[in-house]
């Protein structure tokens, strides 16, 4: 009686060394470079079972990018005052020290998919420069907002692809003050030197 029970767990638990397992490969070498062996090999399990319980390896894909796309936009709930800061940890999160792997990075280095651009576009827009723009009253609500998240996506891109070393080796609260002065420039809070009243 106990043993559907017992299949039952493993079987969640195999899904899901399966997507951490994928998450860690997409987002160190991208979709491209990564193989349905090599996700099944970190997970320690055969390869048929990413068939079994994906489909596919692009659906797997699918299935990493919008758990990181709800991951980001959990991290975008809350209060207004500390939003920058907030989407700066979510696109540093890093699964382990030393590994940017962050919910923007295994989608940057997919890329070169149209469907992992369009993917990438529509979460910077829906997570990142929406949100932004709220906290701006000025004409040029949009282009402070995307300048903001053009910079998050820097970070990224250095930390992860170019491995730049000093912002590799740096952790997030290294980087969050310089950000958050940055943030309140640009979009114009309280406490930013900014006299542009444009």
């Amino acid at each position: 009686m106990t043993q559907p029970t017992r299949r039952k767990r493993d079987r969640a638990a195999t899904r899901a060394a399966l997507l951490a397992a994928a998450r860690a490969r997409f987002t160190l070498v991208g979709y491209d470079a990564t193989s349905v062996r090599d996700i099944a090999r970190d997970a320690g399990v055969d390869a048929t079972l990413i068939f079994r319980y994906f489909g596919s390896k692009e659906r797997l894909f699918e299935e990493v990018a919008r758990a990181a796309e709800e991951e980001a936009a959990v991290d975008a709930e809350g209060s207004a005052a500390d939003l920058p800061t907030r989407l700066l940890h979510a696109a540093m999160k890093q699964d382990s020290p030393g590994s940017a792997s962050g919910p923007l990075t295994a989608l940057l280095l997919s890329s070169g998919r149209p469907e992992c651009r369009e993917q990438l576009n529509s979460q910077l827009h829906e997570t990142y420069v929406r949100n932004l723009e709220k906290l701006v009253d000025l004409p040029d609500r949009e282009l402070r907002a995307e300048l903001l998240t053009a910079w998050l996506l820097g970070i990224n891109v250095a930390r992860a692809i170019a491995h730049t070393p000093a912002l590799s080796d740096a952790c997030v609260d290294d980087i969050t003050p310089y950000f958050e002065q940055v943030a309140a420039i640009l979009l114009g809070t309280p406490g930013s030197e900014s006299t542009d009243e444009r």
